[in-house]
């Protein structure tokens, strides 16, 4: 019995069945953490969300930038973009019932027996755990209740960049939608930056660094994905396992037990320079 975290499939539907295959996945006894961004970019998003929403309490998935930009579309006022590959989720004949499941899962997920958290992309520096698990309860009740589509039609957004307990209203939730969303830089003062998407080798600015090198008193290690561009990464207590399947990388798991790496090549679908 073995739980297994997985980097941003992104509708690469082959390549993840592949990936099962070689960590022999049994669906009666182990269980799959999902870093986000099932969907968007690879040409079988549809099939992805399928596959991962039947396995029902075998899978946990939290919230990607990917999933929401179809959520924003299906329910929002955003418009597929030219690289989007999500045309054949909202013309499915399903479509509701796997928008709405995609809707109710989780910005963060905690599991106290391994004392690891899985996000999509990462965790304020000035936030402990118990304040990320907040912060991340007041977007899902705004994501899954009534309100929902003025979430998707408010959520997108660089401002505000700095955050402060008194934020308040749409500003507030977007600025934790990002952090667990969309963050990968950030400076000492914890001002985000959403426009540097290379990898921390190309970075000469000294006051940008990733957020998980600065000081922090969360005391647990952290999972994420989205930043194709870092590659598989462990140190400061956080595993980054977003290794780029979608543009010709590869795709990852980690056994949470051992901390095994299991990582397979995949075809480029997306140019190279593609950085998630």
């Amino acid at each position: 019995m073995s739980t297994y975290a997985i980097g941003d499939i992104q509708g690469c539907y082959d390549d993840l069945q592949h990936l099962l295959e070689l960590i022999n996945f049994n669906l009666s006894q182990d269980t799959l953490w999902f870093t986000g961004d099932l969907v968007n970019r690879g040409q079988k998003s549809l099939e992805v969300l399928r596959f991962v929403k039947n396995l029902e309490e075998r899978a946990v998935v939290v919230m990607g930038n990917h999933d929401l930009h179809l959520l924003a579309v299906a329910y929002g006022d955003s418009k597929l973009k030219r690289k989007d590959t999500l045309a054949n989720i909202l013309d499915a004949p399903d479509r509701e019932e796997l928008l709405q499941w995609l809707r109710n899962r989780p910005f963060i997920y905690y599991d106290t027996d391994f004392k690891s958290v899985i996000v999509h992309a990462g965790l304020h520096p000035y936030w402990n755990l118990a304040q990320a698990l907040q912060y991340a309860n007041e977007v899902e009740t705004a994501v899954q209740g009534d309100q929902y589509q003025q979430f998707f039609i408010n959520m997108y957004g660089d401002k505000p960049n700095q955050w402060s307990e008194e934020l308040q209203g749409w500003d507030r939730l977007r600025f934790i939608s990002n952090c667990f969303t969309r963050l990968r830089y950030c400076n000492e003062n914890g001002k985000l930056n959403l426009k540097k998407k290379d990898s921390p080798i190309f970075i000469s600015n000294i006051g940008q660094q990733p957020w998980f090198i600065w000081p922090n008193n969360r005391n647990v290690q952290v999972i994420f994905g989205h930043w194709a561009a870092l590659g598989y990464y462990d140190n400061y207590n956080v595993y980054a396992i977003d290794s780029g399947c979608v543009w010709g990388g590869s795709l990852t798991a980690l056994r949470i037990e051992d901390k095994k790496v299991f990582s397979l090549p995949c075809s480029k679908i997306c140019d190279p320079n593609y950085t998630g």
